[in-house]
């Protein structure tokens, strides 16, 4: 990790609904659920696309924010919410799943690629630049011949469950570790 950032937003990546909520791909929501409880942010409104709630953390504003687009169109209410706030995309911190990581594996890095990530390519797409922090969230590769949106797509349960939350609370912890 760099040095010197200054993370003014969080945003966790997922899908909106009851049907998405203990899927792979909703990590980055079930990251900044944790991350809201423990940074005591109780208060979420829609915004600019977005469910937002303000709170502090080693000593600043930071504001979490959970897309309500689909995945694939996130970038469309980041945007909007970064623009709203005047936040510039190194100010951005997202926490989202990744494929390319043994599941459970947490890793925070400046920008990079997009890894086939439908939601990184959109967020790329609209601020014209992948250069922002991440949060890259291990989920594993799907077994066998499974395909991928199936895998990230599937509601899980028992240990499976327990497995992702407590990826989710790591990702969590390392969001809050980035911002000072």
């Amino acid at each position: 990790m760099a040095a010197e950032k200054d993370i003014r937003l969080i945003v966790g990546l997922g899908n909106p609904g009851a049907d998405c909520v203990h899927t792979r791909h909703n990590v980055g929501f079930l990251a900044v659920d944790e991350l809201a409880e423990a940074l005591g942010a109780r208060v979420w409104t829609l915004k600019h696309g977005c469910m937002i709630a303000r709170t502090t953390c080693a000593g600043r504003e930071v504001l979490l924010a959970k897309p309500q687009s689909f995945m694939n169109a996130s970038g469309g209410p980041v945007s909007k919410l970064m623009r709203a706030e005047r936040i510039v995309p190194a100010e951005l911190l997202v926490i989202h799943d990744e494929v390319d990581l043994e599941s459970g594996v947490v890793r925070t890095r400046f920008g990079g690629g997009l890894n086939a990530h439908n939601g990184l390519r959109s967020l790329k797409d609209k601020l014209g630049t992948p250069d922002f922090w991440r949060v890259r969230t291990g989920i594993g590769r799907p077994p066998g011949k499974m395909d991928v949106a199936t895998y990230v797509l599937r509601q899980l349960k028992g240990e499976m469950l327990d497995e992702l939350l407590d990826t989710a609370s790591r990702a969590a912890r390392a969001a809050q570790t980035a911002i000072g």
